[in-house]
């Protein structure tokens, strides 16, 4: 039995960055709970026992869609859940896979005017779902909206400080179209759309040809998938990694990336600094000496010289 009072309802959002979005449109007025854990990847995820529970209890259920959640589908038909389920990409020019055909891409978030149309989409559903409060929604929507348009203002602002030539960004999957489009940088990624594919020799060897030819300084990690294939990719190059950067779930609390906002802020930031410091200088930092280390190393190495010379002359 839910213990929610009588006038409060249960929204289901599929990952991080929805919930958070419906967090601003729907404020204290009803519950939110989302699916895919902070830090967890939508693409591998794989549904629970408590995932059923949640969505079975759900008055609402908001989903990106796109092929973002793949299992969702099968999840929300076998947990017998009554809940209208919304897809809020509705409405987004949906971009598709520069390597496969025919493939959606569903990080349109990563575009801040079409985090814009998801916080549309969910004030309409939860103005049907809760109509006396629509004129509340809307309210919150409009606060929101002069929010999202300031940081699309700002990060393009940001992304133009780049040198041209400069300007491509290098990661871990191709989870940065949207962004790419929206704010003109080029976008090379290891992995294509989905994190369950896995790297191609030819992906690693167009990645390596574009860092040599434009001598791109960095390159940058995602915090929902294992580094060592980019740390390697920098390392074969001689490049650093410039960040870490948040694609398919927000931060936790503590992260500088925790709202759905801060993620685009921080991502932007990151980004910017990286491609604009001195290639040269950010290769001599990495490839400098650790002299701290090698004097520890050294005195080591005589303090064990002379205990071998004082045991074998006792």
């Amino acid at each position: 039995m839910s213990l929610r009072a009588q006038d409060r309802k249960l929204v289901i959002a599929s990952a991080s960055m929805i919930a958070d979005i419906a967090a601003n449109i729907i404020r204290e007025k009803h519950d939110i709970e989302m699916i895919v854990p902070i830090g967890g990847d939508p693409h591998l995820h794989e549904p629970t026992p408590r995932d059923a529970r949640l969505v079975a209890a759900a008055d609402l259920i908001l989903v990106n869609g796109l092929t973002f959640e793949g299992w969702i589908n099968e999840l929300i038909q076998n947990s017998g859940t009554e809940a209208v389920t919304v897809t809020v990409t509705e409405n987004i020019p949906v971009l598709t896979s520069q390597t496969y055909r025919n493939s959606s891409d569903p990080h349109a978030w990563m575009d801040a005017s079409n985090g814009i149309i998801y916080a549309e989409n969910i004030r309409n559903a939860i103005s049907q779902l809760d109509p006396e409060n629509e004129s509340i929604y809307s309210k919150n929507l409009e606060q929101y909206t002069e929010q999202l348009s300031k940081l699309d203002e700002n990060i393009a602002r940001q992304i133009k400080s780049i040198p041209g030539e400069k300007r491509v960004l290098i990661t871990s999957h191709d989870a940065f179209q949207y962004y790419g489009k929206r704010y003109n940088i080029q976008l090379e990624a290891i992995m294509g759309i989905s994190t369950e594919a896995d790297a191609q020799t030819s992906d690693i060897m167009r990645v390596n040809k574009v860092i040599r030819e434009k001598k791109i300084p960095a390159v940058f990690i995602e915090s929902t998938i294992n580094p060592k294939l980019m740390e390697q990719l920098a390392a074969d190059n001689r490049v650093v990694i410039g960040g870490k950067l948040y694609a398919d779930s927000l931060g936790d609390q503590d992260s500088p990336a925790s709202t759905y906002i801060d993620m685009l802020r921080h991502n932007t930031s990151t980004i910017v600094k990286a491609l604009t410091s001195d290639s040269t200088q950010l290769i001599e930092n990495q490839s400098r000496p650790n002299y701290v280390f090698l004097i520890l190393l050294g005195v080591i190495l005589v303090a064990g010289l002379f205990m071998a010379i004082f045991y074998f002359n006792r």
